[in-house]
């Protein structure tokens, strides 16, 4: 996972403790951690050239929610060639849906899983992409 530093990963949550335990959880497996709160900060960053192997983010959030945020990303190519993961409370397969026509790599409900599930997740989703552009 740590080949050529590609481990860097962006948490944005407006829920700081939140974000804290997501932080501490990834930096265990060995990411190195960038967390914003909200999508304003998390929009900053991009802009200012920040590229992730992986975007994790929450979509209920002031001023800009996770669907803006994704939509404005992938129309202003930020983040390089980051895997997009939302990790939400929003369930519903409408939700779901929205977020992947977005160009959402992935979507965790965050009550159904545990924040080592999360990690084992966002791992998933790395191997499978991997995969994909190694056939």
């Amino acid at each position: 996972m740590t080949e050529n530093g590609q481990n860097k990963i962006l948490i944005i949550d407006d829920d700081k403790l939140l974000l804290d335990m997501y932080s501490m959880k990834f930096k265990e497996k060995g990411f190195e951690v960038v967390s914003a709160l909200g999508s304003l900060d998390a929009l900053a960053k991009l802009r200012e050239g920040l590229k992730p192997k992986v975007i994790l983010l929450d979509l209920v959030m002031p001023a800009m929610d996770g669907f803006e945020l994704l939509e404005t990303a992938k129309k202003e190519m930020l983040g390089g060639q980051a895997l997009y993961i939302v990790l939400s409370n929003l369930g519903q397969d409408t939700d779901i849906e929205r977020a992947k026509n977005l160009g959402a790599d992935g979507y965790v409900v965050k009550a159904s899983v545990t924040p080592s599930e999360v990690v084992t997740h966002v791992l998933g989703v790395i191997d499978a992409k991997k995969k994909e552009t190694d056939v």
